[in-house]
């Protein structure tokens, strides 16, 4: 009996036996599905075995079969608040991920650090334009070397990378977002070997200066699973052509490549000083999907911030002795 599972917005439901998979995609049928033996995850709509009595024709016919660059992996997500992804390897696969953000792994795959963004097609390059990926990668922060994870043994083996901070992690299937994603810069957290890891340029000066994430974004590019990272809670929308979606700059997490990104200054004087969200907001328009985030890094960190006794934001939890009290049942440390 196959064990089914779906995904929906970034959430994934799983294991399912066949009768509950197939009650699922009855009930759901936007999402995406996958099972052992499927080399990547599908629409739901065009698996045949998921599909109702009354489905077309067109539900039961197979995906078109490609040359894929990128290797397949199998992958759960754990945890609520501090979310870790697992991946599951075949001999010879491999992962790669930003510097640190393993968790555990089984000694049987080998670890190994690579200049620049641990594509294939990096690896074919010459080593001028080794030095050019890995300067693109500076432009977003990031250090010049990825980590490259691959099961050099037998059987299946697992390795495990953790969100840095309390959020939620995107898995993305690239292909079904046409190949491309435009995320945040510090979003990415791995992906198959084979993604691309690149950057994305604001050409627009005040969606630069302005638009939370500066003139330099990160590009993904692959027909890989990629995992993206992002705080509190993550929505996903789907804009229809010339569909429009107003957010704050430092929501945005991550769109697709037809999504038009620009700002959209805030309405009057009085709303722009005193309305508490900035000059601008961020103005999204279809089509394409969009990932949001609920708290945004750059905000938990200007709350912790604030509340730092440097600051004078500590208010001595309630406590009617204040700093005395602090000082008392040894809060305070010298």
């Amino acid at each position: 009996m196959a064990q089914w599972y779906f995904s929906y917005d970034g959430n994934q439901i799983g294991p399912l036996d066949d009768a509950a998979a197939r009650a699922q995609a009855q009930q759901r049928p936007d999402g995406f599905a996958w099972r052992e033996g499927f080399p990547e995850w599908m629409p739901i709509g065009r698996i045949a075995e998921l599909a109702g009595a009354g489905a077309g024709s067109a539900a039961a016919t197979p995906p078109p079969t490609t040359f894929r660059t990128s290797d397949e992996i199998d992958f759960e997500i754990f945890g609520e608040e501090m979310q870790f992804v697992e991946i599951e390897l075949d001999p010879g696969e491999s992962v790669v991920a930003e510097a640190g953000a393993m968790m555990y792994k089984d000694p049987a795959i080998q670890m190994n650090t690579v200049f620049g963004d641990a594509s294939k097609q990096h690896e074919q390059a010459s080593f001028l334009g080794k030095l050019v990926g890995a300067g693109k990668r500076l432009l977003t922060g990031e250090s010049l070397f990825m980590t490259v994870f691959t099961h050099q043994g037998q059987g299946k083996a697992r390795i495990a990378f953790s969100s840095p901070y309390p959020g939620s992690i995107i898995p993305v299937t690239l292909p079904n977002y046409g190949g491309t994603l435009i995320c945040q810069k510090d979003a990415f957290l791995c992906a198959a070997r084979g993604v691309s890891i690149g950057i994305f340029f604001q050409r627009k000066i005040l969606t630069g200066l302005f638009g939370g994430e500066g003139f330099i974004m990160q590009k993904l590019e692959g027909d890989g699973l990629a995992f993206v990272h992002a705080g509190g809670t993550i929505v996903e929308r789907q804009l229809k052509e010339g569909e429009l979606m107003h957010a704050d700059t430092g929501c945005v997490v991550a769109f697709t490549s037809g999504i038009d990104f620009d700002i959209q200054q805030v309405g009057g004087i009085k709303s722009a000083l005193f309305g508490g969200e900035g000059l601008f907001f961020a103005s999204l328009r279809g089509p394409g999907h969009v990932w949001l985030q609920s708290l945004p890094f750059s905000r938990l960190a200007g709350r912790m911030l604030q509340a730092a006794p440097q600051k004078g934001g500590h208010r001595g939890e309630g406590s009617i002795l204040g700093g005395l009290g602090n000082l008392l049942d040894g809060d305070n440390q010298w």
